[in-house]
């Protein structure tokens, strides 16, 4: 009995040893496929945003500029990328660093819809669907709360702007090295050999060179360097520089960009959502028992008293130094959002590594801005440390004081929501990082009346509607009797529940006219044929719903008494179902 149990742990042993450089090859292939997804979005969008850089008068709008940094970063997946193209447009006099510090808060935001996608991979197990949505969306809140009070500040005392030029003027720059590249030494040459892009030609577009409205993003001809001898009487060697075509899958394909562009983006997701599947896989086999327990007291457990406030900035430290030699932001997010849904890393530890992961890219930036040439140095600098002090403000704003750590509040609360309701988490994206900017952006475009005209009352609804829902929590007694909860407004302005159950019908309707069966676990298979879905009155009565209908009443306990290939769980065993009616939240 020793030895068999001596000889399953050797092979519990090697088996996990195996296990490692699997591990680390998906998570390669995972940045590799999240560097394409990056390339794939600018073939398919890049001079579209080019082109929403061009409307020099528009951005002078803090408001219409904010949303052209989310969309432009959303269109781009790289924030490096929108932000270059903001620094080509201040150096060359195009746009002032008063116009530019918005659309550096909405590459912020559009940055983080990179975790959020990755998150939505997980949505096949409810637990870890709502603590990877929520790590998720704990960026989005943050970066959101941050634009909210500091985007009104700036543009009433120029506080980022004038603190940045202060910086500049105090600084003695000059020309430096440019930021380490430790992750693309690494992907570059798998990436090089999939798609190779001229980034310049996005800026170009935006700085209105007419000279390359027709040129395609996807490289062509390569610069390469050789050492070269050149005969002359101190015989010394010289560099020499030539052209030569480059070697990737699309040189010299027919396709155009927008083709090429939505090849990879099918590719790279594909890869995407298969190499984060069998990693969270992977990381369940190797992160159970005693290790995960062990991971999850190292990486969760704060400090003894009274230096407990320590483990978060320890955390928060973590996160800029990884994303500092990662070089990106998305890249560090979405590699811990499996993390988090499976358990390893809690919410409250995730929200520190992700505020450190946002100082981490802007310290990068800065960098990258030192070595800027001469002309575009002070431009560069400044628009860079503009980003920095947006996110160190927002961090002392969001996170020493336990009390106004927001985020992780909001952030629960979306994962709960998603929980209930996984097709909220598509809605939330479309809402948050397309419809609602593009609206915005709209009414910009129609001028400065319209947007108040629309604007205004918007934000006074808001306002009042957050006031009441604090009072309603904190001083109840202080309102009128009828506003003291929400009970007085209609049932789609207060639940989700209604729009689930027209999703559920429409869901139901589909399915039926395909034929679909039930199962239970010890009956044999019963067609459904027949059925009549029936949407049941609902009332709200003390904050709670409650289930109303004719026929026969099924518990919620039905879920887990079978299995339905239809809908979630089962609804029992040996079940009839000929003419029962059925709510459509119980299914």
């Amino acid at each position: 009995m020793e030895a068999q149990a001596e000889t399953q742990r050797v092979k519990s042993v090697v088996s996990n040893l195996c296990k490692i450089p699997l591990l680390l090859l998906l998570l390669y292939l995972f940045v590799c496929s999240l560097d394409i997804l990056s390339s794939a979005f600018q073939l398919a969008g890049g001079r579209v945003a080019g082109d929403i850089f061009q409307e020099n008068a528009l951005l002078s709008n803090p408001l219409a500029g904010l949303v052209v940094g989310i969309l432009v970063t959303v269109l781009v997946q790289s924030s490096s990328t929108s932000t270059s193209i903001i620094v080509s447009l201040v150096s060359s006099g195009l746009l002032d660093v008063k116009s530019a510090i918005p659309i550096i808060m909405g590459s912020n935001i559009g940055t983080s819809v990179t975790n959020t996608i990755v998150a939505l991979m997980q949505a096949g197990e409810r637990d870890d669907f709502e603590r990877a949505f929520a790590g998720a969306t704990v960026h989005d809140c943050f970066n959101w709360l941050s634009v909210l009070v500091l985007l009104p500040l700036e543009a009433l005392s120029g506080m980022l702007r004038r603190l940045s030029q202060a910086v500049v003027d105090t600084l003695q720059l000059s020309t430096g090295e440019e930021a380490p590249e430790l992750l693309k030494v690494l992907t570059e040459p798998l990436t090089k050999m999939i798609i190779q892009l001229d980034r310049s030609v996005i800026t170009a577009i935006a700085t209105g060179d007419q000279s390359v409205r027709n040129k395609s993003l996807v490289k062509q001809w390569c610069e390469s360097t050789t050492m070269k001898d050149i005969d002359t009487s101190w015989g010394t060697h010289n560099l020499s520089a030539h052209t030569q075509k480059c070697r990737h899958l699309f040189v010299d394909c027919s396709l155009s960009d927008l083709a090429i562009g939505l090849v990879l983006l099918a590719c790279s997701l594909l890869v995407l959502c298969s190499c984060l599947m069998l990693l969270v896989k992977l990381l369940n086999s190797l992160l159970k028992g005693q290790v995960a327990s062990v991971i999850n007291k190292v990486v969760n457990t704060d400090f003894p008293f009274p230096f407990t406030w320590l483990a978060g900035f320890l955390a928060l430290l973590v996160g800029a130094v990884m994303t500092f030699l990662v070089q990106s932001s998305s890249v560090f997010t979405s590699a811990i959002t499996p993390l988090i849904g499976i358990g390893v890393i809690s919410i409250e530890r995730a929200y520190p590594l992700t505020l450190g992961s946002n100082l981490g890219t802007t310290t990068t930036a800065t960098l990258a801005a030192l070595a800027s040439p001469g002309d575009k140095l002070a431009a560069a600098t400044q628009v860079a440390l503009c980003h920095f002090f947006f996110n160190l403000f927002g961090i002392l704003l969001w996170y020493p004081v336990p009390a106004t750590r927001l985020p992780i509040r909001m952030a629960c609360a979306l994962g709960n929501c998603t929980a209930r309701y996984r097709w909220f988490a598509v809605l939330y994206l479309l809402l948050c990082f397309l419809l609602l900017p593009s609206l915005v952006f709209a009414l910009s475009m129609a001028g400065w009346k319209v947007m108040t005209g629309i604007g205004v009352p918007v934000i006074m609804v808001i306002i009042s509607g957050a006031t009441l829902n604090l009072l309603q929590a904190c001083r109840p007694v202080w309102l009128p009797l009828r506003l003291q909860n929400w009970d007085f407004l209609p049932i789609w302005m207060t639940s989700l529940q209604p729009l689930d159950d027209l999703i559920t019908r429409v869901t139901l309707r589909c399915r039926h006219a395909r034929g679909w069966s039930c199962k239970g676990n010890d009956g044999p298979v019963t067609s459904l044929e027949g059925v009549t879905v029936k949407i049941n009155p609902e009332r709200k009565v003390r904050g709670k719903w409650e289930q109303s209908g004719e026929g026969q009443e099924i518990d919620e306990s039905w879920r887990k008494q079978g299995n339905c290939s239809a809908a979630e769980g089962s609804i029992g065993k040996n079940t009839n179902l000929q003419g029962t009616q059925l709510s459509s939240t119980q299914l």
